[in-house]
C-alpha cells in the first residue's frame, strides 16, 4: 500500500506544480505570464526577476512532469522543496499561519509532500523504477 500512497502524493504534488508552471510560464487558468511573474518578482526584490521568473515557472512546469512520471523524484522534490521555502519566506511568512491571510500553511504542506518524497523516493509505481 505504500507505494500506491507515494504514487496519490506524486500524482497530486505533481499535477498542482504543473497547473502553477504553465500559469506562470505561458498566463494558462488565469496565470500571469512569464512576464508578469517576472514584475512580481521585481516587486519582491529579485535580483534579475525575468531569469528567475523563467527558472521558477519552468521548474514548476517539468519538476511536476517529473513527479508524476517518477524521474528523478528525489532531486526533483529537493529543488521543489527549495523553490516552496523561498516562496514562503518571501512571499507568506510574514502574514502568519493561516491561509486565508496569505499565510504559510499551504506552503508548509507543499514542502511537507516534498521533503517526504525526497526522503522515500518515488515507489514501485513509477518510471525510474
Amino acid at each position: 500500500m505504500l507505494d500506491w500512497g507515494l504514487l496519490i502524493l506524486r500524482l497530486g504534488l505533481g499535477s498542482m506544480f504543473m497547473a502553477h508552471g504553465l500559469q506562470k510560464a505561458f498566463g494558462f487558468f488565469g496565470g500571469p505570464g512569464v512576464k508578469g511573474f517576472s514584475q512580481m518578482l521585481s516587486s519582491l526584490g529579485f535580483f534579475q526577476p525575468l531569469f528567475w521568473a523563467y527558472l521558477a515557472a519552468y521548474l514548476e512546469l517539468c519538476g511536476g512532469l517529473l513527479l508524476i512520471l517518477g524521474l528523478f523524484t528525489r532531486g526533483t522534490a529537493l529543488l521543489l522543496f527549495i523553490l516552496i521555502t523561498v516562496a514562503s519566506i518571501k512571499v507568506h511568512l510574514g502574514k502568519g499561519f493561516f491561509l486565508s491571510n496569505g499565510g504559510f500553511e499551504y506552503t508548509m504542506i507543499i514542502a511537507s509532500v516534498c521533503l517526504a518524497l525526497l526522503l522515500s523516493g518515488p515507489g514501485k509505481i513509477a518510471l525510474g523504477r
